[in-house]
């Protein structure tokens, strides 16, 4: 068992394929680490293996998928990581998810996360706090910390997380793994829960940067159900290359290292070296509206969840406390249903959103958004891929940062603006600080997600951190 869950999924995928695993040996290896999880990086697992008959055939080959919990599973709790939707049961299946199945990859677990994705430690999950499988103390990033924890722990080969600020990023980083946010539109929204549906997007955690591109070829298309998605004008591909020749790689001006820990800062110019010596050039870039994006972002994101999640109102699903009169109904639903955080997000939006405010505040935050873009646009006009480290900091210990939200939404100073733009970024592994996992963030145009892989791959093999080695050691 612990030689299965030691391979990667393309190399699950290919001993399938070859006849040399069997499916249904592979997913029971993967369902009985889930059943042991000690790190609480699950909300629900499988209870048997899909029928291997199925599964014959397809490219993914019945390799198991951990799904986010927000992603609705036709008859599987899908919670968002709340209490107000406990035990909730979709009648349909989100479309991404349904893509995977269909593409043979089949659902495992559906993984913890921070309470309707409004987090950036996973400490806001309405079902307890994830663990970090580097160490237990520490949070493993959010709001997609379950799905990164069972990757990085190796009780799921890959795994399904959103990102609307950083929440696949970030926990990547955090974990050792690798994470792909995707070109806003390229995968279809339908069946996510949503919560700021400008900026929300789904992506893969993943042990290698192979993985990523094998489980995002098989996410993108449009779809008749999301007016947002569109088909990706390029075929994915695996990336192979181990150079950057001809590549030039922008590094903004103001990364200048303040704010940021030395170590996770060290890590980051060691690998821009490690760049120019496989062929890369490093030329600074001008990004003057990007120290704008967290005050912009945490104006709009607040704004679209506190419209989304109006609909939560213990009238239609989910919970209800039950009350003498509808509007204490509704009233008492969601005071005990939305956890704290949910609820400042809630009351920040709709104080933004109101009369008198509206133009101050959402209207200027979305102007803010559109330099933002104009920068990026700007810059990718002298450069090929932009780069940062992918957070400030490595995990911090659990409860550190639970009294001070502002400290919490800077850990997401390097993958807010990017998430603003609507541009594809990867996070891969990038060594080690105080002997936890640093990420190197990787950022492109709309739809140039083969050549961040790309890159991304040849950085991967020359750092040569070994996730996968770490994830076969059941860090958990």
């Amino acid at each position: 068992m612990t030689e299965i869950t030691s391979l990667t999924a393309k190399q699950a995928a290919d001993a399938v394929t070859a006849g040399d695993l069997d499916p249904t040996e592979l997913f029971e290896a993967y369902r009985a680490r889930a059943d042991a999880d000690e790190l609480n990086a699950y909300t629900w697992v499988s209870e048997a293996a899909p029928v291997a008959d199925g599964i014959a055939g397809t490219p993914l080959a019945g390799v198991p998928l951990a799904v986010k919990d927000l992603f609705c599973t036709e008859g599987v709790p899908s919670q968002s990581g709340s209490k107000i939707l406990e035990g909730y049961l979709p009648p349909y299946t989100a479309t991404v998810v349904a893509q995977l199945a269909a593409a043979g990859a089949p659902l495992l677990a559906k993984t913890n996360q921070d309470e309707f994705a409004m987090g950036s430690s996973n400490e806001n999950s309405g079902y307890g706090p994830t663990l970090n499988p580097w160490d237990r103390a520490r949070v493993p990033g959010g709001s997609s910390g379950g799905s990164a924890a069972a990757v990085a722990g190796g009780s799921a080969p890959w795994a399904l997380g959103t990102d609307t600020g950083g929440s696949v990023r970030q926990p990547a980083a955090m974990t050792g793994i690798v994470g792909l946010k995707p070109t806003y539109g390229s995968v279809s929204r339908y069946g996510m829960i949503a919560f700021a549906s400008s900026l929300d997007q789904a992506g893969p955690l993943t042990r290698d940067v192979t993985d990523a591109a094998l489980l995002y070829s098989y996410m993108t298309g449009s779809d008749p159900m999301d007016s947002t998605s569109l088909a990706h004008p390029d075929a994915i591909v695996l990336p192979s290359g181990d150079r950057l020749d001809g590549i030039t790689l922008g590094v903004p001006e103001a990364l200048t290292g303040e704010g940021i820990e030395p170590g996770v800062f060290a890590r980051f110019e060691e690998t821009l070296k490690l760049a120019e010596s496989l062929g890369a050039t490093i030329k600074r870039v001008s990004l003057p509206h990007t120290e704008y994006g967290i005050s912009a972002y945490y104006v709009i994101a607040p704004a679209e969840a506190s419209s989304n999640l109006a609909r939560f109102d213990g009238v239609r699903y989910g919970k209800r406390v039950e009350a003498s009169t509808l509007l204490e109904m509704y009233t008492k639903t969601r005071h005990d249903g939305f956890g704290d955080e949910v609820k400042r997000r809630i009351m920040l939006g709709t104080y933004a959103l109101s009369s008198g405010y509206y133009d101050a505040y959402y209207g200027k935050a979305q102007r803010v958004r559109t330099k933002i873009a104009e920068d990026y646009k700007n810059a990718f006009e002298g450069v090929d891929l932009i780069v940062t480290p992918t957070a400030p900091s490595v995990a911090w210990e659990l409860g550190a940062k639970s009294d001070d939200p502002l400290s919490m939404y800077l850990e997401d100073l390097f993958t807010v603006p990017i998430s603003l733009a609507g541009l594809p970024a990867i996070s891969i592994p990038n060594g080690l600080s105080d002997n936890l996992p640093v990420g190197f963030q990787i950022a492109g145009p709309a739809f140039s997600e083969n050549r961040v892989l790309s890159a991304a791959y040849a950085l991967e093999q020359a750092i040569g951190f070994d996730g996968a080695a770490a994830a076969a050691a059941g860090r958990n």
